[in-house]
C-alpha cells in the first residue's frame, strides 16, 4: 500500500482535498472527506473479496482516494466531479508509480462511479459503484429530510 500512502502525501492531492474541505465546511451531510474515501475503499474491498474478483487492494484504495478529488470543481464551475477528478487523478497516479494499465483501470472506475447502469456488474466498476452508494447512510442521516437528492437516489438500506 506504499503507493496509496504516496497519494495521501502528494501535493496536488492535498491541494484538491483542502479545496473540497473549504467548500464543504458548512455542508451538513455527505461530505467528500477522508472518512468517505476510506468507507468506499473498505466496502469495495469487501465486495471484491466476496465476489472473488481478485482486484489488487492498492488499486481499490487508490480509486477511492481519487474518485471525488475533483469535487471542488463542481462547486466552483458546475463541472461534474467525476469528470473533474479525471483531470487530477492521472498526474497523481503517475507520480505515485502506478503503471499505464493500472492508471487506465482506475480512471475507468473514477469516470463511471456515478453510472447506475454498471451497478450490478461483477467488475471493478460495479463493486466501486455499489461501494460508493453503500458508503452513504441516508437511512440514518439526521439531515435526510433536508437532502436535495431524489428519494430513489438515497441509500435507504444497509445493503445495496
Amino acid at each position: 500500500m506504499e503507493r496509496v500512502n504516496q497519494i495521501l502525501e502528494h501535493e496536488l492531492f492535498r491541494k484538491c482535498y483542502k479545496k473540497i474541505e473549504k467548500w464543504e465546511k458548512k455542508r451538513e451531510f455527505c461530505r467528500h472527506n477522508m472518512g468517505h474515501f476510506l468507507d468506499v475503499a473498505r466496502i469495495a474491498y469487501i465486495y471484491n473479496l466476496e465476489e472473488n474478483l481478485q482486484i489488487d487492494k492498492e488499486l481499490i484504495y487508490a480509486a477511492a482516494m481519487l474518485h471525488d478529488i475533483g469535487r471542488f470543481k463542481q462547486y466552483e464551475d458546475k463541472t461534474p466531479h467525476e469528470k473533474a477528478s479525471l483531470k487530477y487523478a492521472p498526474k497523481i497516479l503517475e507520480d505515485c508509480g502506478f503503471s499505464g494499465q493500472e492508471i487506465e483501470n482506475i480512471l475507468e472506475v473514477i469516470g463511471e462511479h456515478r453510472n447506475k447502469d454498471i451497478a450490478r456488474e461483477h467488475s471493478f466498476r460495479g463493486i466501486f459503484y455499489r461501494a460508493d452508494k453503500a458508503s452513504r447512510a441516508c437511512f440514518f442521516c439526521k439531515s435526510e429530510s433536508d437532502c436535495n437528492w431524489k428519494n430513489e437516489k438515497k441509500n435507504m438500506e444497509l445493503f445495496v
